[in-house]
């Protein structure tokens, strides 16, 4: 079946977090969380067969641009404290790799849109600079879009469906509310099964106001998968009283996975954000690691990238802040 025939429609509701998660999230409850979210994997497999934690790693200098060229050996990764093995390694954006069997690492895109009501006046702008993001990744394996207003709605295209791609977002009339919160977690729940790299552009002018999900349980989401969010936020017209707390959402949601919040004063300046966006996806560096923590407690491991070279102690790393480690329940006693 081709991937674009495949249109899911999700009407806002609660389902129960799967339980292999609620350990991971420290939880003693099952946890409600958006409708049609599956199971976000515990630790992401970056080749097929080898569990292995990923890294997207953006290196920016002090003027906020991407400094390229670094090597494996430039870099190095501690978790909870220990040095550990690089065993991947993937510089400029994926296009080439020193792992043991010389595989192109593929790159997921994923473009949660808002088309809700109050996206009105804006929605012809909104559409064309995010067609012309998309035209820009032509490396990409495959393309998710999430568009959503008061009900979330996903498929998934490859390169040869861009142009139903298109008519896809340009079809969209803005209408509704805004389930902010439980498109994310809708993306969440489909990108699990892919292996490589994962990267969410996240596009909203307002702040959640129908999710059944919860922010503070999508942060937990988040953080116990292995994709990497940016967020564009056009907050312009959004009453000051709330924009504070809506750019501090998206902001902390993009900076725990090592992606970045972009929030434009005019429509005008959001094809240069979508510019921005691309420019870092196509210099990030992709490393990869077997733990050395063998254990399956589910439990939050923190992971610190650090570079080698002298001369790049000024250099900014954006990179995801950690995972949650594999869970497995303890034996149950003999009687």
């Amino acid at each position: 079946m081709n991937p674009a025939d495949v249109d899911c429609v999700i009407l806002t509701g609660t389902v129960r977090l799967p339980p292999t998660v609620v350990p991971a999230l420290g939880l003693g409850v099952v946890v409600v969380f958006a409708a049609g979210l599956a199971a976000i994997p515990q630790q992401p497999s970056f080749h097929s067969g080898v569990d292995v934690v990923n890294l997207g790693v953006a290196v920016i200098d002090k003027a906020g641009a991407a400094i390229p060229g670094l090597t494996q050996d430039d870099f190095v990764v501690y978790e909870d404290g220990k040095k550990q093995d690089l065993r991947y390694f993937a510089a400029d954006g994926a296009r080439t790799e020193t792992g043991p069997d010389g595989e192109r690492p593929p790159l997921h895109i994923g473009l949660v849109f808002d088309t809700s009501g109050s996206m009105a006046a804006d929605m012809e702008l909104a559409r064309s600079a995010a067609i012309k993001f998309l035209n820009r990744l032509p490396r990409a394996e495959d393309m998710t879009i999430v568009d959503f207003d008061t009900e979330v709605r996903i498929a998934t295209y490859t390169q040869n469906d861009f142009t139903r791609l298109v008519s896809r977002l340009r079809s969209r009339r803005p209408d509704g509310m805004t389930a902010l919160w439980d498109a994310v977690g809708v993306y969440l729940g489909g990108s699990q099964d892919q292996s490589g790299q994962k990267v969410l552009i996240v596009f909203t002018d307002g702040g959640d106001t129908r999710s059944s999900l919860t922010y503070v349980d999508l942060l937990s989401a988040v953080k116990a998968s292995d994709v990497s969010v940016y967020a564009i936020g056009f907050l312009e017209h959004q009453p000051s009283s709330v924009r504070t707390q809506q750019r501090l959402q998206l902001a902390q949601l993009a900076d725990i996975t090592g992606g970045q919040a972009l929030f434009p004063a005019s429509m005008k300046e959001v094809e240069s954000m979508y510019d921005r966006i691309v420019a870092e996806i196509d210099s990030r560096y992709l490393l990869g690691y077997i733990s050395t923590d063998r254990r399956t407690n589910g439990a939050w491991r923190s992971v610190d990238v650090r570079l080698t070279r002298p001369d790049l102690r000024q250099a900014k790393i954006r990179t995801r802040k950690g995972y949650f480690a594999p869970y497995a329940p303890p034996p149950k006693p003999q009687p």
